[in-house]
């Protein structure tokens, strides 16, 4: 147990039965009133975001969790399919529990996955992923200092914009936090 003061983003609690993950937290002291801890939070299970307001002296039971290195290996459709980069047991996740993350997934990627009580409850990517160019305008010819864009599809059918100078089959940079081209690869 931990005192809601001491809430930081990231981290995961368990309130009201359900899991939580810490979006925002703003610790407020109005005037001559007791102060409080605002929490903005992610529900785990559902996703669904709420805020709570917990006293100062409220406290609150923190998750423990594991963490394991994964690779991912592929993806039939259905099921995304990870190995233990430690013991070399394979398991499958879901989309619903990846979200947006199977955008940057690629055969070989390292990740780290939360587990509670044995269940998989989250995916951590790594801040950048390289990733190949499948589709693009050509690129044109002195483009090198601009800031115009162009939208190109890369591998996983994510959709970045990148500079005019880069073409098909090229590999870039991408941030995962973003979604964004950070450079050529």
């Amino acid at each position: 147990m931990i005192a809601a003061t001491q809430l930081r983003p990231g981290m995961v609690i368990k309130f009201n039965g359900e899991l939580f993950s810490i979006f925002s937290v703003f610790h407020r002291t109005p005037g001559n009133l007791r102060g409080f801890v605002q929490a903005k939070m992610r529900n785990l299970r559902s996703g669904s975001m709420m805020e709570h307001r917990f006293s100062s002296e409220d406290r609150v039971e923190r998750a423990a969790l594991e963490q394991h290195t994964m690779e991912y290996l592929y993806d039939d459709g259905e099921f995304y399919y990870f190995m233990n980069a430690e013991t070399f047991e394979q398991m499958h996740l879901t989309q619903d529990l990846l979200g947006d993350a199977v955008q940057y997934l690629v055969p070989q990627l390292a990740v780290s996955v939360e587990f509670y009580e044995g269940k998989p409850i989250s995916v951590e990517l790594p801040a950048t992923v390289d990733l190949t160019v499948v589709e693009t305008e050509p690129s044109l010819r002195g483009a090198t200092v601009s800031n115009v864009t162009k939208p190109a599809k890369l591998e996983t059918g994510l959709v970045v914009q990148v500079p005019p100078f880069i073409s098909t089959g090229e590999k870039i940079r991408v941030s995962t936090a973003e979604g964004a081209y950070q450079e050529r690869a």
